[in-house]
């Protein structure tokens, strides 16, 4: 499935490599916790260069993502938005949430 979400098929493969890293029983047991160990277990990029760069041309539609998120989640805003390597990893763990669901959703279909 295609996304709109801005490096999407990058921040999909970093999940699916995930995936591949694991057991399968481990994968079955932790369904439930797979986003968070998948994108909240270690950073996505290391470095405020590396996530400059990274985020390019696309540092406020990136920060507005992240905004709406947490509005709509927490009722404020609390990534430190001045923190490029903060706004990449909080990104990416928002674009996971998509990224995770639509992989077991794949798999009930095939299934």
């Amino acid at each position: 499935m295609t996304n709109e979400y801005y490096k999407y098929d990058e921040i999909r493969q970093h999940f699916i490599d995930f995936i591949v890293d694991q057991d399968s029983e481990w994968v079955e047991a932790n369904k439930e916790d797979i986003h968070h160990h998948a994108f909240n277990t270690d950073y996505y990029i290391i470095g405020t260069y590396q996530a400059k760069q990274w985020c390019g041309d696309h540092v406020f539609e990136i920060i507005e993502i992240i905004k709406d998120y947490e509005e709509s989640n927490f009722g404020e805003v609390l990534t430190i938005i001045s923190d490029p390597e903060k706004v990449v990893n909080m990104y990416t763990y928002i674009v996971g949430e998509q990224v995770v669901y639509e992989y077991f959703d794949e798999l009930e279909c095939v299934s």
